[in-house]
């Protein structure tokens, strides 16, 4: 079933905005006005003691305040406001909200919880947001997309598709592919507007590459830059100090469509992240020699690298050479296999789990932590040893299989496990937007049913096989004679 064929069989929870801007009916008209410039929205709720009572519109403004010449200093809000305020159920269906809006010939509907309570505000502009909810859509308009305010809504645009999606039943791992694709568009047609409105110059010897979980195609909803500039060893003093300011503007533009800095700083902005080809290399061999953990992190990341503009030859010369490099540097990657194993899975007693005991995550568990990290790097770790580099996480699994590596029962142990801790993170994520909560890898296990938590225990207890799996490949656990 499409997307477009079942997304009025869904609730208004799921469409409304849950930011609401109220006023009191003895507010006066000019400071709502003034509040409704300032947040550049088109109306305000107008409550008595809390209670909504009615709506304070644009059109209201105009219609009887300017256009019959009264006071907006000493006018209030309650003697102009549009009511009763239309409502409906946060659990109605969507057609619903669309018939109301037909009989009433109204823009807006309060949404209000079971106990009646005001808990949301749906308007036409929702619903055609709900109608055009599809990755074609979206792909389209970042074909048309002449600045950076329309790829900042098309950002947006791309949690509430994840949203419908997710709940039409989508598997995880398309998912977190489409995402990927999509924000690698974004930052390509950012590049095409840079590029056409500030350096049209732009030297063809560079590569502008993405990183970790972007750079492997696997990126959920909460995610932050993670970029890095190559550029070919015979460019000008001119043309790096050029790519140097294209680097800034590209991260600044970034973080203005809303995603934001990387917090260690792994992003082209900064000189430690944009080198000529050969200095990458030496760089790469200085974190193999000196596998300290601040040089693991930076590995790792640096690794799973992905050409998004430019010239993909220089990844994969990099690439080669971290193949080369790390292959047979023993104590090399038993630092990285250290680093797969540096979480326990978080296993209680009697099929239960450790979740964090006090703090915002309380009843909870750390997702990443919990299992992600520990599969993403050991499959990293056992992939350098067989010369694999870059690449998902899946992809590499299956390389491993053919290579002997993993056996056929793993392999497929694995896959269940990722794909499982991905769908938590996601669902757990996709909550969160539908409340207008704060994004994270954390889950409670105790709002999961009792077949999610038995799935959960069995992942946790093959992550813990997988890192005694990878103790013993990489001999971490023999003591020195």
């Amino acid at each position: 079933m499409m997307i477009e064929d079942h997304v009025y069989a869904r609730p208004v929870r799921d469409f409304c905005r849950k930011e609401l801007i109220l006023c009191s009916v003895d507010d006066v008209v000019q400071a709502e006005a003034a509040v409704m410039a300032e947040r550049g929205i088109s109306s305000v709720i107008v409550c008595r003691e809390r209670v909504p009572v009615g709506i304070f519109t644009d059109r209201d403004l105009r219609n009887k305040v300017v256009a019959i010449g009264c006071d907006p200093g000493t006018l209030r809000a309650g003697v102009v406001m549009s009511e009763p305020l239309i409502v409906v159920r946060e659990d109605d269906f969507l057609f619903e909200a669309v018939y109301l809006m037909a009989r009433h010939g109204i823009h807006r509907l309060g949404v209000v919880a079971a106990d009646g309570k005001l808990c949301g505000m749906l308007t036409e502009s929702d619903l055609i947001r709900a109608q055009s909810n599809s990755p074609q859509l979206l792909v389209r308009q970042l074909e048309s997309a002449r600045n950076i305010a329309d790829l900042k809504q098309i950002h947006r645009g791309i949690a509430a598709l994840t949203v419908s999606l997710h709940q039409a039943g989508v598997p995880v791992h398309e998912l977190m592919r489409l995402i990927s694709h999509l924000n690698d568009r974004i930052v390509q047609r950012l590049i095409d507007l840079l590029r056409g409105e500030r350096f049209p110059q732009l030297p063809a010897g560079f590569a502008f590459v993405v990183m970790g979980s972007e750079g492997r195609g696997e990126q959920t909803l909460k995610t932050d830059q993670d970029n890095a500039m190559i550029y070919a060893d015979d460019l000008s003093a001119g043309e790096v100090a050029m790519l140097a300011t294209f680097s800034e503007a590209l991260v600044e533009g970034l973080v203005e469509i809303g995603v934001p800095e990387c917090p260690g700083g792994i992003m082209a902005k900064n000189t430690l992240w944009r080198h000529s080809l050969t200095e990458w290399m030496n760089v790469v061999d200085g974190w193999i020699s000196e596998p300290d953990a601040e040089n693991i992190l930076h590995f790792c990341m640096f690794c799973d690298l992905r050409t998004l503009a430019g010239d993909p030859a220089l990844e994969q010369t990099i690439k080669s050479h971290i193949a080369e490099r790390a292959q047979h540097e023993t104590l090399f990657l038993m630092q990285l296999a250290v680093q797969a194993g540096k979480f326990n899975p978080p296993l209680g007693f009697f099929g239960g789990f450790k979740v964090e005991k006090s703090g915002a995550h309380r009843g909870e568990i750390d997702l990443k932590n919990a299992g992600l990290f520990a599969i993403t790097e050991g499959i990293r770790a056992l992939g350098l040893a067989a010369g694999l580099v870059g690449g998902g996480t899946l992809e590499k699994m299956s390389l491993l299989r053919d290579k002997g590596v993993l056996s056929h029962e793993r392999l497929e142990d694995l896959q269940a496990g990722f794909n499982l801790l991905c769908q938590l993170r996601l669902q757990g994520q996709v909550e969160a937007i539908s409340k207008g909560g704060e994004l994270s890898n954390h889950i409670a296990p105790a709002v999961l049913n009792r077949v999610e938590q038995g799935r959960l225990h069995v992942t946790l207890e093959v992550v813990k096989s997988f890192e005694a799996f990878i103790r013993s490949r990489f001999r971490l656990d023999v003591t020195p004679g």
